[in-house]
């Protein structure tokens, strides 16, 4: 079921956040990274529904969901209090989390905020050098400036073939064959049209780390051994900080590690979540 909730976020009514729905159980709520969109959690969706109520939301600025009105402050937890507060529109009490780049570490404060049971955090941003920051956010920046530039029509065409895909995708997935052209297609128009990527990318820029740890509820850091965007080395960054965090490798994964092994990346946040 895809649909949208109107919350108020800083005070700041009107901001609307655009959502899929599928399956029964315990609430969990999937936040995908910057630059993408909530589709990016289909790969995982079907055997996640099986036993939960999922929720994968599209952030302000992201995907279908408009960007904020005038006056919600650009910070992270702006992102955070959006979630809180999109979970109290639809009564999902305190949800099991997982987030993917941006969205992990946007999982990871609601976890510090007490707003949720659980998090799996999936190649957080916030466990970077100054170097590691800049090239993380070169590389995406760029890839939206490139799609931007690049005719509708030959990003289908690109789409349709695999080294097509592997042009286009494959910083971000190890195996971007997989990735369905459709999905490619739709992903790279949410890319260049997202309203608030760079306002996003310029406050990551200014120095967005993650701090402190996130006590008394279960957390999940796994990392894809083949990520190009937040390099697997951070991963041992995350596991210093937060030494109560269960830290999973995510074999031949790239940094959306959803579409590379979806079997694997349901079964992650499942044992985090049970």
């Amino acid at each position: 079921m895809s649909a949208t909730a109107t919350v108020t976020v800083a005070g700041v009514p009107g901001v609307e956040i655009a959502y899929d729905r599928k399956g029964a159980g315990p609430p969990l709520v999937l936040l995908h990274g910057i630059g993408h969109h909530r589709q990016a959690w289909d790969p995982v969706i079907e055997q996640l529904a099986e036993s939960r109520d999922v929720i994968a939301l599209d952030f302000p600025g992201f995907g279908e969901s408009p960007d904020v009105p005038a006056g919600i402050p650009d910070e992270v937890d702006s992102f955070a209090h959006a979630v809180e507060a999109f979970c109290t529109a639809l009564d999902l009490g305190k949800p099991d989390v997982a987030g993917n780049s941006m969205g992990g570490l946007v999982a990871l404060r609601l976890g510090q905020l007490g707003s949720v049971r659980s998090v799996t955090a999936l190649s957080p941003a916030g466990f970077w050098t100054p170097r590691e920051r800049s090239w993380a956010l070169n590389v995406l920046t760029n890839m939206r400036r490139v799609a931007q530039r690049t005719p509708d029509a030959t990003i289908r065409r690109m789409a349709r073939t695999t080294a097509g895909r592997r042009v286009m995708t494959g910083m971000i997935y190890n195996r971007p064959a997989q990735r369905s052209p459709e999905a490619v297609v739709a992903e790279t128009f949410a890319m260049r049209t997202a309203p608030a990527f760079d306002r996003v990318a310029r406050l990551a820029k200014s120095g967005t780390t993650f701090e402190g740890d996130v006590p008394d509820i279960p957390v999940t850091i796994a990392w894809g051994t083949h990520d190009r965007i937040l390099l697997p080395r951070q991963a041992a960054r995350a596991h210093l900080q937060l030494p109560q965090a269960r830290m999973i490798p995510l074999y031949a994964c790239g940094h959306v590690p959803m579409n590379d092994a979806p079997a694997l990346v349901a079964q992650t946040i499942l044992n985090t979540a049970p």
